[in-house]
This record gives structure tokens, sequence and C-alpha cells, in this order.
């Protein structure tokens, strides 16, 4: 359940004066209480003043870039835990796989329309509220259940064989409906980083489970150049 807006802080970190307003009016709209700052370090220290449910930070500041404030929030234990949806644009594919690596939650790529962001902004506070289930053993999408403790998947009631890894793997990114995952944190993440398994490998694994998931295959979604992320509907 999606927290009363009046409770929700917002900041937006956006160089572009027009963008900014243009965010800014239809965050307000929407009833988020909005803050912004038109560079990184202003930024950074509203962020440590305000601590908002969620930052909106564009990548592409002057003096102190997104990244360099994604990376300072995450370090520090008062902020880590802020969401983060990283505004990018085309061809910055890199910083994208950065940003997600250090812990931001999403991105938006220019342009936008306002509709779209609004919709992921509500999709990353929606999983924000959810975040204890990343932590259930059983896990329960539609007709798809999930189970480590039982080591089972069942597809509309009838059981699916999947091996340990796939069935962390899958469980993983049901945990987390909407957000983007890169191969590299996926590998850390339920694979470990030291076992021999390379990116590609993922890919794998991510076919195999598409495919004995049948007809339901599509809710985990390639995110092209990035990534994997198990479908939200409401994203």
């Amino acid at each position: 359940m999606e927290p009363d807006m009046k409770d929700i802080k917002i900041v937006v970190v956006e160089d572009e004066a027009d963008i900014r307003e243009v965010i800014d009016h239809n965050l307000s709209r929407e009833g988020y209480v909005v803050d912004s700052a038109a560079d990184g370090e202003s930024g950074l220290e509203l962020v440590k003043k305000k601590l908002p449910s969620l930052v909106l930070l564009d990548l592409m500041l002057p003096g102190l870039d997104g990244l360099s404030v994604c990376r300072e929030l995450k370090a520090d234990p008062e902020t880590r835990s802020i969401a983060i949806v990283m505004v990018t644009a085309k061809g910055e594919e890199n910083d994208i796989l950065l940003g997600l690596e250090m812990g931001a939650d999403d991105y938006v790529t220019k342009p936008f329309s306002p509709r779209e962001l609004v919709a992921r902004i509500r999709a990353v506070l929606r999983r924000g509220s959810m975040k204890s289930q990343a932590d259930q053993d059983r896990i329960v999408r539609g007709e798809i259940l999930i189970d480590l403790t039982r080591h089972e998947v069942r597809v509309e009631g009838a059981p699916v064989v999947f091996t340990p890894t796939e069935l962390r793997l899958f469980h993983f990114l049901a945990s987390y409906p909407g957000r983007v995952f890169t191969r590299h944190h996926l590998l850390s993440r339920v694979v470990g980083e030291d076992s021999y398994v390379v990116d590609r490998n993922i890919d794998v694994r991510i076919r195999s489970i598409r495919k004995k998931l049948g007809k339901y295959q599509d809710l985990v979604e390639t995110i092209r150049g990035v990534g994997y992320r198990f479908q939200d509907d409401e994203s």
C-alpha cells in the first residue's frame, strides 16, 4: 500500500531550469512534497537536510556529478536507504550501469513524459513499502509461487522444476518487481563472486527460467544493455 502523499518528500536534483520546473510542477500536482537543487553539491546538502523518501537525480550535473552524489548518498548510513531514480540522456549506458551497481533503484531517459516519470516514481516508492518481502522465503506473484524453503516453484498450481541457482535468481528478481538489476549485480547477489560464472551465463539461466514459465515467460523482462527485471504491471 502506497504511503500517504503528504508524508512523501522528494528532492529533485536537475541543472536545467525548464526541466526542473516541469518536474516540480507535476510531482507537486500529484501531492508530493518537492524540494529541488540545480547542482550536485547543493543537491547532496539538501538531501541530507530533508531526508526525503526519494531523490530524482540527473547524472549530468555541474560540479559534483550525479554518480558522485549517488555514491555519497549510498555510503552514508543516514541516507543509504533513500530511493534514487536517475535521470539520464541517451548514450549514457555505462553511467546507468554504474548507478544501478551503486544502489540506484531505477532510471528514466530524457526525453520523458511527466506521466512516465510519475509512474516510475510511484513504482519505486511502492517497492520501498514492500521491501520486507525480499526477506521472505515464500513469494506469490499472480499465478506464480516461489518457495525457497521447500525449493519449489508452482505455475498455476503445477510444480515446475528449477535448479538451485535458477530458483535463487528467480526469487531475487520477484522480490523486487519493477526494479532493474545488472548482470553483475545478479552474479554477486545470487550466484556469488567466487563462483566461476560469467555475465552471459546469467542470460542462459534467464532463458531457462523463461522456458519453464511457459506463457508467463514475459514476467522476466530484458532491459537492453542493462540487465533484467521482474515485470511490475503498475509501473
